[in-house]
């Protein structure tokens, strides 16, 4: 017969086995022989490889007291507080009466003292019932006195020491927090048929000693040579390790500005007060345009009002609106009022900040992005929040073309890690051609729209001493946030939930 090898631990667990007929439990096996139950079970899964030992997994029910068990243990059981209250107020009282003497809300327990036969409810309140028998315990006070003592118990040692489970659990399922039912799993060895031939043959098995571990000291003496290490099981379940990370919504920020400053762009910044003239008029956007209005933008109490910039730059942007003021424009035809382009407001979009940077310098060829907060009086909805991240950039190039614009934002996104990416039309105050960006959203089997884009117009670009042409785009980053980790509602990206922050990867 040929010679099989195994660890010290796998040949005591079969030795142990040939001493009995029928199935053990590898907990028991393992008080047996003195050995850590994780070691046991290492090695009947060894075993059961080699098929010298089968494994049964059996799942069973234990039960715990409850933490209102608990209470009435300690403080007397509401129904037996009931009925002492009546006999002293002489075997009838009303309801309002008991619980103002009890302190328990009578009420929630009536059901239970009508199916013990303690008690009735009629017309004048509730009255006990006579010759009902209030000495003996009842199956649910006897399985939690049985827990009590047990600490942890499953139903059939209940039963062997006396307890009326199926009586007692009619009543206590019934009672949330009366107990705690809990689902254990146990796993039976017994030997196979090969196992048994095995251990009534010691000659035939080959014991060797594993080590874990390759020490200094097996170095030094050479031990390590007949040494057999225990291999090691990389699909076996092990403590989750839980790194230290950045919150998924900054890590596609980060992404995001990785992005452009590899296309060579330079990163631009400003606050999030901002004045009307910034964010709407220098972007020739009209002074009565709905977007202005209070039920779409912030306007702020303190500071209400910003400095416009110099006297020279502010008459040529009120040419704009008013006339044109020469860029081939007619403008907006009515009076531009300093006044409205003077007031507060949280900026509604980070073009502003583009414009500033053109305002700085005009002179082609630029590469400028911004990435930060905007804020608007949206309707909180799966994919619209007030406060919310954006990229804006402009491309400022004598040889920029509309084409240029969409290649750009595929790129973007394909940097992201989305392949499906649609443009459509649109119109904006300030871009023309205009367009929308969209991409496919699995979780809604929907396009979703992203952001805008188009080419400044010369009313935007000329009063600020640029006449190249300029591609601008202003893209939300909370919906790509969603859609990158697969959610269907925007908000649950600023949700704290920790299982969440926990399992998502820290790689985009």
């Amino acid at each position: 017969m040929s010679t099989l090898t195994l660890s010290e631990h796998e040949a005591a667990v079969l030795a142990a086995m040939a001493k009995h007929d029928d199935a053990v439990e590898v907990q028991s096996l393992a008080d047996t022989l003195g050995v850590d139950q994780s070691l046991v079970a290492a090695a009947v899964t060894q075993l059961a490889e080699r098929s010298l030992v089968s494994v049964d997994e059996r799942t069973h029910e234990t039960l715990k007291l409850g933490d209102d068990a608990k209470g009435w243990l300690e403080d007397g059981w509401p129904e037996r507080r009931i009925i002492e209250a009546l006999a002293a107020a002489g075997g009838t009282a009303t309801i309002p009466d008991l619980s103002k003497s009890t302190g328990i809300n009578v009420g929630k327990y009536l059901r239970f003292l009508s199916q013990k036969g303690w008690a009735s409810k009629d017309k004048s309140g509730l009255s006990l019932v006579k010759g009902a028998d209030f000495t003996t315990l009842t199956p649910d006070e006897g399985l939690t006195a049985q827990l009590a003592e047990l600490g942890e118990a499953t139903p059939e040692q209940l039963a062997e020491a006396g307890v009326d489970v199926p009586a007692a659990r009619a009543l206590l399922d019934k009672r949330p927090g009366a107990l705690d039912a809990r689902s254990r799993k146990q796993r039976f060895v017994s030997l196979t048929d090969a196992g048994r031939d095995l251990a009534g043959d010691g000659g035939s098995i080959k014991v060797t000693r594993e080590v874990n571990a390759l020490t200094n000291r097996m170095l030094l003496d050479g031990s390590w040579r007949d040494a057999t290490f225990r291999p090691y099981d990389v699909t076996a379940a092990s403590e989750s390790r839980r790194a230290g990370k950045a919150h998924p919504m900054a890590r596609i920020l980060e992404k995001t500005r990785r992005v452009f400053l590899e296309l060579g762009f330079e990163q631009t910044e400003h606050g999030f007060v901002e004045s009307g003239f910034w964010d709407f008029d220098a972007l020739f956007q009209p002074q009565d345009h709905p977007a202005r209005d209070m039920q779409d933008t912030f306007y702020l109490k303190e500071p209400a009002v910003c400095d416009l910039p110099d006297d020279e730059m502010v008459r040529t942007i009120a040419d704009v609106h008013e006339t044109g003021g020469g860029t081939g424009s007619r403008g907006w035809g009515y009076t531009w009022d300093p006044e409205l382009a003077r007031k507060s407001v949280l900026r509604t979009h980070t073009t502003a900040s583009s414009i500033r940077a053109i305002h700085d310098d005009p002179k082609p060829p630029r590469r400028v992005f911004c990435i930060g907060q905007v804020f608007r009086r949206e309707t909180i909805d799966y994919k619209h929040l007030p406060v919310f991240h954006q990229v804006d950039g402009i491309i400022v190039d004598e040889n920029a073309s509309f084409a240029v614009l969409l290649g750009l934002l595929e790129t973007f996104y394909k940097k992201m890690g989305f392949d499906k990416i649609e443009f459509r039309p649109s119109f904006f105050p300030y871009t023309e051609p205009s367009l929308e960006v969209f991409v496919w959203m699995d979780k809604r089997n929907d396009w979703v729209e992203m952001g805008g884009a188009g080419m400044f117009r010369p009313e935007v670009t000329r009063p600020l001493g640029c006449n190249a042409p300029v591609l601008a785009w202003g893209l939300g980053l909370e919906r790509l946030a969603m859609i990158h980790y697969g959610m269907k509602d925007i908000r649950d990206l600023y949700i704290s939930k920790v299982s969440w922050l926990k399992e998502t990867s820290l790689c985009l």
